[in-house]
């Protein structure tokens, strides 16, 4: 896994160890910034369930001006700072908090945090026929919290398993899916983003 554009470009990344971390294909980085375009450029980012931090470091290395990172496991941390480090991208404009997400999406949102782009890949949910999702994306979609934290004009990028099917509250609006394997990327807007 590299970084696929900007000023790190081909820069390899390290990837935490076992199951517990599964990496944005390079193909799908590709094609998330390609839609994102200049978007990236001097945004504030959001990276949920960071993992080895990928999504957050390509977005620092294509122009973005500051990067909050949320990660809980201290090792898949570790694994952050090192490819932070390896990439030689600007740490001061990096911010590494390891903490579980839902509480820190209320603490960043009680401090006026807000974030042009808010990006998450996290665990895939099971597959999910003739019940509601009881995913991580489900739940981030249902979070009160996270609306607050995003941009008027902002995007939330949120990946998720095509097995999972999810319940789109009024609020949110899907302006664009990727699909690549299993994997569905979904670009959304809120109505009410404040």
């Amino acid at each position: 896994m590299r970084i696929t554009g900007g000023i790190a470009t081909g820069r390899r990344l390290h990837v935490p160890a076992g199951h517990a971390v599964r990496p944005t294909p390079d193909l799908v980085k590709q094609a998330v910034f390609n839609r994102l375009g200049p978007a990236v450029i001097g945004a504030s980012v959001l990276e949920l369930f960071a993992g080895s931090g990928a999504l957050g470091l390509e977005c620092l290395s294509r122009g973005a001006a500051h990067v909050v990172a949320l990660e809980l496991i201290p090792r898949h941390a570790a694994v952050i700072r090192r490819n932070l480090s390896d990439t030689g991208l600007p740490e001061a404009q990096y911010e590494l908090r390891l903490q579980d997400v839902f509480k820190a999406l209320a603490s960043l949102r009680q401090s006026g945090r807000t974030f042009r782009l808010i990006l998450a890949d996290p665990p895939f949910g099971e597959k999910n026929v003739g019940r509601r999702s009881e995913s991580m994306s489900q739940a981030l979609l249902d979070d009160t919290d996270l609306p607050a934290l995003l941009d008027p004009d902002g995007l939330f990028v949120l990946g998720h398993s095509k097995r999972d099917t999810l319940t789109l509250p009024r609020d949110w609006q899907d302006t664009k899916t990727l699909r690549h394997g299993d994997s569905l990327i979904r670009f959304l807007r809120h109505t009410h983003a404040v």
